[in-house]
């Protein structure tokens, strides 16, 4: 079986991108266990804990990340580059995640035969 990477490279607010990918995640998780979440640039900041968009009126969707175990998608990586260019940690995030280099990301990319980019 083929694995399906979703990369998600755009902050959570301002165009939909971010909760569309996240929906379609949980929506192809109920096809395959063979997925993979990547977040790198500013889609680092999609697990950011304590957002409070809704005073620029947008949903506040980044707690359905918190569901992503009850979907079974475990393999979560996030560039520990772009987390720590903007000034965060593993601890700043909703979830438990696999912190990668950019070349350890690349790796594991080449490990999925589809990449769908948010």
């Amino acid at each position: 079986m083929s694995k399906i990477a979703f990369i998600s490279r755009r902050g959570p607010h301002g165009t939909a991108s971010g909760r569309e990918g996240l929906d379609a995640l949980l929506a192809t998780s109920a096809l395959t266990e063979s997925l993979a979440l990547f977040l790198l640039g500013d889609g680092v900041l999609q697990l950011v804990k304590e957002q409070s968009p809704q005073g620029i009126l947008q949903r506040h969707y980044a707690p359905t990340f918190k569901m992503l175990e009850l979907y079974d998608i475990e393999e979560v990586y996030v560039c520990a580059d772009s987390l720590a260019e903007r000034g965060l940690t593993a601890s700043d995030l909703l979830i438990p995640v696999t912190l990668l280099s950019p070349a350890d990301i690349r790796r594991e990319w080449g490990r999925c035969r589809t990449h769908i980019s948010f």
